[in-house]
């Protein structure tokens, strides 16, 4: 009875100590994973949202120079969102298809040149077209991102995958509000071109050498990564076949999960988070010039610094949650502080004090740090068509939050020479996606 009792215990810990190696070893291959993907897509979403927003920069000099008003430029900051509506879910069905590589490389070329022509943009229409085919170009980009890491992490893994390629849209902030103010101090009149141009033509050239680039440095998933052995292929697939059936079933038909409620509840929150997420990246440097701030450098680098914040918080959420496996929370009180923020904007923009940016640096850290946790919620619910359609639907649709929030505030800066108003409207729209995130069922990481 002895000795059986011993070959009980020695085939435990031979069991314990396989096991032990196996975790060891995914660790290492996970790790090599992301230092091969995650920088180059983290780039990429830099440079994507840097042409994205700039707009939002070039306005300190581009209205003047073109005449345009603040309808002008808020219905034009918000068209991209059209364009992104509309191509979307294609976008997204095309990587499916296609593979990452061809598919990340046309959407960066793309949107590149695109920008690149909105140096030459003279008229309203000519400003709504140049902005809609680039958000038509970029579509599909983060769903596209969000689809590709599955390919590679499993659900326990992702969240920190996810908050680090979306400290892109943070780190755009970093590097692009000082680089579009320097430019547009120094260059402006060089070549016969003012500085908004050339804020545009510098800024669309990295986007096609990443496009160029995407061809060599992405596998379309771990059975073509060559830079992987064939035994960390196969622990690799199968950890995620793993990871799938611990999962269990998940909606794969994407006309079913289009007529569900729980998709179009993802909708409407990602809506309300864009809303805010628009409103302060489109007009926080025309916030700042109204704070008495007119150096375009020194708005610039105000920005930096309120992005440097929400950097370090979009990480931290991001690690918190895969740590305690909670996403609810982590996405909703982050919305919420969003809302408290331009709450308070609004009201420190009456009384004209620069304790607004204070007010900033609790609005866009807070905003922006749900959005990697967001996308935890459809990822548990979705795979297969579902997931790759589901994702951009959600995207797309939500995205639109996007072209109602610099629309909006445009307009009544217009009508009433302030944006207090629409910053209400914003926080209320806030609040409302807080509450219905932390009213979700569960509260697990999926």
């Amino acid at each position: 009875m002895h000795s059986l009792d011993t070959s009980v215990d020695v085939l435990e810990r031979g069991t314990a100590a396989s096991a032990s190696q196996r975790s060891a070893a995914l660790d290492a291959i996970y790790t090599k994973v992301a230092w091969r993907l995650i920088p180059f897509l983290f780039l990429t979403f830099v440079i994507a949202w840097i042409d994205r927003v700039n707009v939002g920069f070039t306005k300190l000099q581009m209205n003047a120079s073109l005449g345009f008003s603040e309808t002008v430029y808020g219905l034009g900051a918000g068209v991209f969102f059209i364009g992104y509506f509309l191509f979307e879910v294609p976008s997204n069905l095309v990587l499916q298809r296609f593979g990452a590589r061809v598919t990340i490389s046309r959407i960066a070329i793309g949107w590149g040149l695109a920008c690149i022509a909105m140096a030459f943009v003279t008229t309203p229409t000519g400003f709504y077209v140049m902005r809609f085919l680039i958000g038509a170009f970029e579509a599909g980009l983060w769903p596209g991102l969000v689809l590709y890491l599955t390919f590679w992490f499993p659900t326990t893994r992702s969240a920190k995958a996810f908050a680090l390629i979306s400290c892109g849209s943070s780190a755009s902030g970093i590097v692009g509000g000082p680089l579009a103010g320097l430019i547009m101090d120094h260059m402006s009149g060089l070549h016969d071109l003012a500085g908004w141009q050339w804020v545009f033509l510098l800024e669309g050239v990295p986007s096609i050498l990443l496009g160029i680039a995407a061809i060599w440095m992405l596998s379309n998933g771990p059975h073509e990564a060559r830079w992987l052995t064939e035994e960390e292929r196969r622990l690799l697939l199968e950890d995620l076949a793993r990871d799938r059936a611990l999962i269990g079933g998940r909606e794969h038909s994407f006309w079913r999960a289009l007529g569900t409620r729980q998709v179009w509840t993802f909708i409407l929150i990602y809506f309300c988070i864009i809303m805010g997420q628009s409103a302060m990246f489109f007009w926080a440097p025309t916030i700042l010039k109204e704070l008495g701030i007119g150096s375009p450098t020194t708005i610039g680098m105000i920005i930096s610094g309120i992005f440097c914040i929400a950097i370090v918080s979009v990480v931290l959420n991001g690690m918190h949650s895969d740590r305690s496996k909670e996403v609810r929370f982590h996405c909703g009180l982050g919305v919420l502080a969003g809302a408290v923020g331009c709450i308070a904007l609004s009201f420190l923009l009456m009384q004209g004090s620069q304790w607004a940016i204070l007010a900033l640096c609790i609005a866009i850290p807070g905003i922006v740090s749900s959005i990697p946790v967001f996308w935890q919620l459809p990822n548990g619910a979705l795979v297969g068509s579902a997931a790759a359609a589901g994702l951009a639907l959600i995207n797309s649709v939500g995205n639109l939050g996007g072209f109602a929030a610099p629309f909006l505030m445009g307009v009544i800066k217009d009508a009433t020479g302030q944006v207090t108003y629409a910053l209400w409207v914003v926080a209320a729209l806030l609040a409302l996606g807080a509450v219905i995130t932390m009213a979700q069922p569960g509260s697990r990481a999926t």
